[in-house]
């Protein structure tokens, strides 16, 4: 996503909690076309997301797409046995930094008429997803809830769910999965930006 965004001149605000990843992601972005600043850190910290909010506040005074990728998938297991540090994980990244998030990034959007976008993944109720699938359904929940709220006076809030990608996390969900038989994630990405966006 950041990296199509980039190829249309979009300065991107990336954030995410290891600086590795980051710098490859700018290195991407700059290949691209486009322009990144770079924000190591946890979602999950309230003190933080509202530094970063400050702070993009202070610099763009707004923002024009959130795009809202940040899950905590944790590994999968029957539901009597699931770690309990997972799942309070779980429930700190996919729910409460969820919700905290939409309440900061709010004043952002509604300053440039901007639009949050949510990528949804229907797990609830499937054997063995039981943390992922329960706090999946209750960040997408939130996000539909804030878009029907939202609806008359904005922000737009859109959820999108994406079709099967090559990505990490669906390796360790469906390891040994035919995965050419997925959606290449830039196309997909790129669709998703078309519904968004044009």
């Amino acid at each position: 996503m950041a990296e199509n965004l980039g190829a249309r001149g979009w300065h991107v605000v990336a954030v995410a909690r290891t600086v590795g990843a980051l710098e490859e992601l700018d290195d991407r972005i700059r290949a691209a076309g486009g322009s990144a600043t770079l924000a190591p850190m946890d979602v999950a910290l309230p003190d933080a997301m509202i530094q970063l909010v400050q702070g993009i506040q202070g610099r763009w005074g707004g923002v024009d797409l959130w795009v809202h990728a940040t899950i905590h998938a944790a590994p999968l297991s029957p539901m009597p046995h699931v770690d309990p540090k997972d799942m309070a994980k779980s429930i700190a990244v996919n729910v409460a930094a969820t919700h905290g998030l939409i309440a900061l990034v709010e004043p952002l959007l509604r300053a440039r008429g901007g639009t949050a976008l949510f990528l949804d993944d229907p797990r609830a109720g499937q054997p063995f997803f039981g943390a992922y699938g329960a706090t999946k359904a209750a960040q997408t929940a939130m996000a539909k809830s804030w878009a029907a709220e939202t609806a008359r006076l904005g922000p737009r809030v859109v959820v999108e769910t994406p079709a099967p990608m090559p990505t990490a996390t669906r390796a360790r969900f469906f390891p040994g999965e035919n995965r050419s038989a997925l959606t290449p994630c830039g196309a997909e990405a790129e669709r998703i930006l078309r519904v968004v966006l044009d």
